[in-house]
């Protein structure tokens, strides 16, 4: 399942993967797209309002299948997933996600891949760019996605706690553009003080608008 809004030039290779892949139910959860991506061929459409948390709540009430795979439209999956995932999937009682990569060749890339990999080990604080892999009766049992417009993956992974999350020995490589377009250490100074003010309680709408 994937969130969209107006990825129609970034989103045909990952769909491209995944129906190589032979995954049988690929959902697009839809915020309003203008540009083609909810007539992309393929995919099954769920119109949703806009906002991640609300699209993603939307997305997996409607997924038919037992086990969700969430991904990002800028993201396509590294080397090796495929067995990763039909591995994972015999711990139901357990949420899974990617290694964080990027992909550009810079120093950049590399140091904010490793800061990921220990947040990852450290706090247990995947983010949605790394994938999600997450048996629907969990997730339920957790009671869904928040429908929120920012932040629906760290107020998810924060109620699964460190003893049920894993991560796959796999990569999901994101796109770089918005750290070359913004800059490496705005971005990420950005991103770490949006996380801040989430944990003291900051509005999630507020943090979207701040967002961008």
């Amino acid at each position: 399942m994937i969130p969209t809004l107006n990825a129609a030039a970034r989103l045909p290779p990952l769909l491209a993967q995944l129906a190589a892949a032979g995954v049988g139910e690929v959902i697009l959860a839809d915020g309003g797209s203008t540009d083609g991506t909810a007539s992309l061929p393929g995919p099954r459409v769920i119109a949703a309002p806009r906002g991640r948390g609300t699209q993603l709540r939307a997305g997996t009430e409607a997924a038919r299948h037992p086990w969700l795979l969430v991904l990002h439209a800028d993201t396509r999956l590294g080397p090796g997933w495929e067995a990763a995932v039909e591995a994972a999937m015999t711990q139901p009682g357990r949420a899974h996600h990617f290694a964080f990569a990027l992909d550009d060749p810079s120093p950049e890339a590399r140091r904010l891949e490793r800061a990921v990999a220990w947040r990852c080990r450290a706090l247990a604080l995947p983010y949605g760019d790394q994938g999600l892999l997450i048996h629907a009766a969990l997730l339920r049992a957790l009671g869904g996605y928040a429908p929120i417009p920012l932040m629906e993956d760290v107020d998810l992974v924060r109620r699964l706690g460190r003893r049920r999350l894993a991560a796959l020995p796999a990569k999901a490589i994101t796109s770089a553009e918005r750290w070359r377009r913004e800059g490496w250490r705005r971005r990420s100074a950005r991103n770490l003080i949006l996380l801040a003010l989430w944990f003291a309680g900051t509005p999630p709408r507020l943090l979207a608008r701040l967002y961008g």
